[in-house]
């Protein structure tokens, strides 16, 4: 089996439990603040499964950095496509967000300027980091 397949599958593995943790989170503070808050069996047992496909896929997708004989742009593009898919098939799939054109566009839109806002500050910090490193070794 292919090294990156592996550390996919491990990553996933490890990281996959925290969305259930954090969906059983989310649904007690729910059942704090709103006075009518209830779930069915079915819908409880469908944000778990999901949310942890959600928590394995998006912490072996970062796997796709560390393919050494890819592009950036290229990585860039598959750990984007994984988490947008993962993201909105699950939010979809648990009615969290309804499945109607403009809410999947203004979703895209959010979700897009969030990563490449995120992924632009990384890129800056690694650059000062390594400003920083470079200016000690000389």
């Amino acid at each position: 089996m292919n090294t990156y397949v592996k550390e996919f599958l491990h990553r996933g593995m490890l990281f996959g439990g925290f969305g259930p943790v954090i969906v059983g989170i989310v649904y007690y503070i729910l059942s704090l603040t709103l006075t009518e808050f209830y779930l069915t069996g079915g819908e409880v047992l469908l944000a778990i499964v999901s949310t942890y496909l959600l928590a394995f896929l998006q912490a072996g997708a970062s796997v796709f950095h560390q393919v050494e004989h890819w592009s950036v742009a290229k990585s860039l593009f598959f750990h984007f496509a994984t988490l947008y898919l993962s993201y909105s098939l699950c939010y979809v799939v648990n009615q969290w967000i309804p499945f109607a054109w403009e809410v999947l566009l203004i979703f895209t839109g959010c979700f897009a300027a969030g990563y490449f806002l995120i992924f632009f500050i990384v890129v800056l910090s690694i650059r000062s980091v390594q400003r920083r490193l470079n200016r000690k070794l000389q």
